[in-house]
């Protein structure tokens, strides 16, 4: 009997026929009786001849044939594994700070910006797992409409490096900065958001990527009530709501908050092969924190958070550039205001400082237990869903006429009636419908929702109970911004974000909204 041993280096592709001492012949048979494989590290097929010497001899001949087609046979094997895709990961930021004289908006009146407190940024993410690019980017503002990211989205494409559709691209919601619609703001609004993506795909590099979560339940508060005095419930349409948005802190009739909040603070990480933060991107669901000075420019608590974390991951002590970013949640109904106690007055920045350490340290306790992997699969679905526009009937277009003819100095019912007529007037002459833009993105086994309202919580929290992977969060104001988007239940409540004009969209939105982004989820699977 003669064994002959082949050994196929699975990482070379190199294979060799080696022959081992001679055992004796035995004096029967003459067919190839035995092959065994042990697909480990290195392949190692072993088969035996049996049968008289001149047998033996003559299939020894055929030997390199079988070896052959043995060889053709795990070939496809050895490719895959030297083809193994490699994940990288590159970030960058790029300044958007607007010039002086800018209109400073996320109040009911803006301000000229008189003083840049700290800057603004244009922040960018780029993941790739071999196959799929997609990209994170977040930029200082409190809100960008569609068609400003669907510029940037085109001269992205133009530059070819990655698909302008695989950006999921979002505002965080700062109440100090500048509006993006402004023709002197604009370019450069897009011409940031161009180069920091161009630059964090420049930065691509081999890396690793973990994500998690910690909660920080002192800095969530939801802002609409349940209030007994009914002066504190009236509308700028006449009527009496069932709750008040921001009621006095400390009111005497306060009873409780209309809905839930969500303390959860959900981060991905990354870092290079050898360890280096390269970016943490985090999520958490508060409003903004505010507190600046009159006419002030700033990132908010925002850019207080992204410095803060890698000054704690001590990225700061590379010479390599890291990207902090903390992108806004489902906080359209909740601020870090606690109603039921007056609170002590903080200084100007002190209060966002404060949120902004608070939320970090907490993703800091969290990040020291996740795990990191080498390769996770990305994707990213998105689709147009069509929402009607509201629109006033007869009766309310009657009682705003009514309300424009007032003269000045009049008594009025609710102080912001003749703002809430403008904004019904510009419903009625606008379009009956929009297309607004949804987008779910795969990492592993974590799902990111892409929604372009300032959303409901409970909206927020159905997505991540329902979507079919283990982790999942919502990411507002993304690809767009088209108000308040409060769910049914809370549309019969009333308050300041249900309001015709603040609210622009039919009331089953958040409904159609959340079984849309589940079904992308579930494409991605």
């Amino acid at each position: 009997m003669l064994s002959y041993n082949l050994e196929a280096s699975l990482r070379s592709g190199c294979y060799t026929l080696e022959s081992p001492r001679r055992s004796g012949v035995p004096p029967a048979g003459s067919l190839l009786t035995t092959i065994a494989l042990d697909l480990s590290s290195c392949l190692q097929i072993e088969f035996t001849l049996e049968g008289n010497k001149e047998e033996v001899s003559a299939m020894l001949r055929l030997a390199p044939f079988c070896l052959l087609l043995i060889a053709a046979a795990i070939a496809p094997l050895n490719a895959s594994a030297a083809e193994k895709p490699a994940f990288r990961a590159g970030a960058a930021m790029a300044d958007i700070t607007p010039p002086l004289g800018e209109l400073v908006v996320g109040n009911w009146v803006p301000i000229p910006a008189q003083h840049i407190h700290d800057p603004l940024h244009a922040k960018c993410l780029i993941l790739d797992d071999g196959k799929n690019r997609i990209g994170f980017v977040v930029c200082d503002n409190v809100g960008i409409s569609r068609e400003i990211w669907d510029e940037a989205r085109e001269q992205v494409d133009q530059a070819g490096a990655i698909a302008g559709e695989n950006l999921l691209m979002s505002a965080t919601h700062t109440h100090s900065a500048t509006r993006a619609t402004s023709e002197k703001y604009r370019p450069i609004l897009v011409a940031g958001i161009v180069k920091a993506v161009a630059e964090a795909i420049e930065n691509l590099e081999p890396a690793k990527i973990g994500w998690g979560s910690g909660e920080e339940p002192s800095e969530v508060f939801n802002r609409r009530w349940h209030i007994g005095d009914e002066k504190q419930r009236r509308n700028p349409f006449g009527g009496v709501d069932m709750v008040r948005m921001n009621p006095p802190s400390g009111h005497p009739t306060l009873i409780k908050p209309a809905g839930p909040v969500d303390p959860e603070i959900s981060f991905i990480s990354v870092q290079s092969i050898d360890g280096r933060p390269i970016s943490l991107l985090a999520n958490y669901s508060l409003h903004y924190v505010g507190g600046v000075g009159k006419g002030e420019v700033s990132a908010d608590y925002f850019g207080v958070f992204s410095e803060r974390i890698g000054e704690l991951l001590k990225a700061t002590d590379s010479d390599k550039p890291f990207v902090g970013i903390l992108t806004n949640g489902t906080s359209g109904d909740v601020n870090n205001i606690n109603f039921r106690d007056r609170g002590r007055p903080y200084k100007p920045y002190e209060k966002m400082t404060e949120v902004a350490h608070k939320v970090a340290d907490k993703v800091i306790d969290a990040h020291a237990k996740i795990e990191f992997q080498e390769w996770v699969p990305l994707s990213v679905a998105h689709r147009d869903l069509t929402l009607k526009v509201r629109k006033p009937d007869a009766a309310m277009q009657e009682y705003f006429a009514s309300i424009e003819a007032l003269p000045e100095g009049a008594e009025v019912y609710h102080r912001h009636q003749k703002t809430y007529a403008g904004r019904v007037k510009r419903l009625l002459e606008g379009p009956d419908q929009w297309d607004v833009l949804l987008q779910a993105v795969r990492i592993g086994d974590l799902a990111i929702a892409a929604i372009p309202f300032e959303v409901f919580t409970q909206i927020g929290l159905d997505i991540k109970q329902k979507a079919p992977y283990g982790d999942a969060f919502t990411i507002e104001l993304a690809n767009g911004g088209y108000g308040y988007l409060p769910t049914p239940a809370q549309h019969k409540l009333g308050g300041y974000e249900t309001w015709m004009g603040t609210n622009r969209v039919q009331l089953d939105a958040s409904d159609r909204i959340t079984e849309t982004l589940l079904e992308l989820m579930q494409d991605l699977k």
